[in-house]
């Protein structure tokens, strides 16, 4: 097929999966690639920008994660390890045949508008034949959120050893080490946990506090609890902080800083072995790191504390490299697109997976492909769902944050709520399913 035809779609981690899978549903044409051998993304570790590590599990439980019309096996862990996952991205790909859509081992170098929409994109891509390009109709990425590292700057050097988490694999990387992991997200408290194991001693920097959240309540998980009543925001915050008091406690009984935002404003941590084992003395928290000096970290509550190596989990950016920030509507820290996905203008690109939800999961990610498959396919036969899902594409952005006053992060850029968004993409796929079927 003559790639004017087609779409380009970048990454076949599980939300490039998706967005194949609706696109063959809703008859899209169109061409992966991926820079990995096979397909997974960043679950697999094998991945050349994987940035996952031995240790890694969902920090959601499966049932709440699975895409719905694939659900995982019984016999996977109701916390899936990355192996796991990789494995059920993999089956996902075969049961609905996704592969013979990619090209991989391929690297999209760089993509560029012919002119105005509508007028084709030039996508430049390298593989082991050498550098190729073609032009296509449009462009639908979906390379993932959490390949481009972090890295923030600091006062003075530091003589010992500094890796960022995406350089983390295995828990002997700590072996006969001191360690300072900064950072307290869940990879980050995952990581210590490693380091405490492994490690002659692991200390955790922190600038905030954090919610955290057992893994388990009542003996089952704890994402699977809620949703049988719904709750206004204001009343849910209310349960669920005195649930997590009944089970954790405060953050503070533990040495942690006390949280200075309510519940859900950032991503809770959803961890226990971590309070498990700050609450026995075998974590010690420390405040921001004020400078380094040799093997020294000066820390700005005025404590010294000499350390072998500082990992940082420090959190990732936004990355598209083969695309000019302004062709994305880029403003601040993030694209400014419609429900996370679509440009303002432009009907031939489209970012997808650029979101992040608390308990939003697989399916909501593939809900928001949906919507855009659909989208496609109804501005190809003029339905009127389409020409107005158009119209309110290109009003004034306002992300779907269902109120939330989140904190004003690079990671919280995209951040939305899970009913809102929800409520969004599935009352758009309703109104453009109706129209395809008119």
């Amino acid at each position: 097929m003559d790639t004017r035809e087609q779409f380009a779609l970048i990454g076949a981690g599980p939300m490039g999966l998706a967005a194949a899978k609706v696109m063959v549903e809703q008859g899209i044409a169109f061409q992966g690639f991926e820079l990995h051998s096979d397909v997974g993304g960043l679950w697999d570790i094998e991945a050349p920008r994987s940035t996952m590590y031995e240790s890694a599990h969902l920090i959601s439980s499966k049932t709440m994660t699975e895409f719905a019309d694939f659900p995982m096996a019984e016999t996977v862990a109701e916390y899936p390890s990355h192996r796991e996952m990789a494995a059920y991205f993999r089956a996902f790909a075969d049961h609905f045949d996704l592969r013979k859509h990619y090209r991989f081992g391929t690297e999209v170098l760089e993509t560029t508008p012919l002119g105005g929409d509508g007028e084709g994109w030039r996508v430049r891509w390298r593989d082991d034949d050498g550098a190729h390009e073609a032009v296509f109709a449009g462009v639908m990425i979906a390379n993932g959120t959490l390949s481009e590292p972090n890295v923030p700057s600091f006062q003075g050097a530091f003589e010992g050893e500094l890796i960022h988490a995406c350089q983390y694999r295995q828990p002997e990387q700590f072996a006969g080490k001191r360690v300072l992991v900064v950072g307290a997200g869940n990879s980050g408290c995952d990581i210590a946990v490693d380091a405490i194991h492994h490690g002659t001693r692991c200390d955790l920097s922190m600038r905030r506090g954090y919610y955290f959240v057992p893994k388990y309540v009542f003996g089952k998980p704890a994402d699977t609890m809620g949703g049988a009543i719904k709750l206004p925001m204001w009343l849910k915050r209310k349960v669920d902080r005195l649930i997590l008091k009944w089970f954790v406690g405060t953050p503070e009984k533990y040495g942690f800083p006390r949280p200075d935002y309510k519940l859900y404003e950032s991503h809770p941590v959803v961890n226990s072995l971590v309070l498990y084992h700050a609450g026995h003395g075998d974590l010690t928290i420390r405040p921001d790191i004020d400078r380094f000096e040799g093997d020294t970290v000066l820390f700005k509550d005025g404590t010294r504390v000499a350390y072998d190596m500082i990992l940082l989990a420090t959190g990732y950016k936004l990355h598209y490299p083969f695309i000019d920030q302004a062709e994305l509507n880029w403003q601040g820290e993030a694209p400014h697109l419609y429900l996370n996905a679509m440009h303002p203008v432009r009907d031939d690109l489209f970012v997808l997976g650029m979101i992040e939800a608390t308990g939003l999961g697989w399916q909501g990610r593939h809900e928001q492909a949906e919507m855009v498959a659909r989208y496609v396919a109804g501005l190809r036969t003029g339905s009127e769902a389409a020409r107005a899902l158009k119209s309110e594409k290109s009003k004034q952005f306002e992300r779907a944050t269902g109120g939330m006053d989140y904190l004003k992060l690079p990671r919280m850029a995209y951040y939305v709520d899970k009913a809102t968004y929800r409520g969004a993409v599935t009352k758009w796929i309703d109104r453009l399913s109706k129209g395809a079927h008119a």
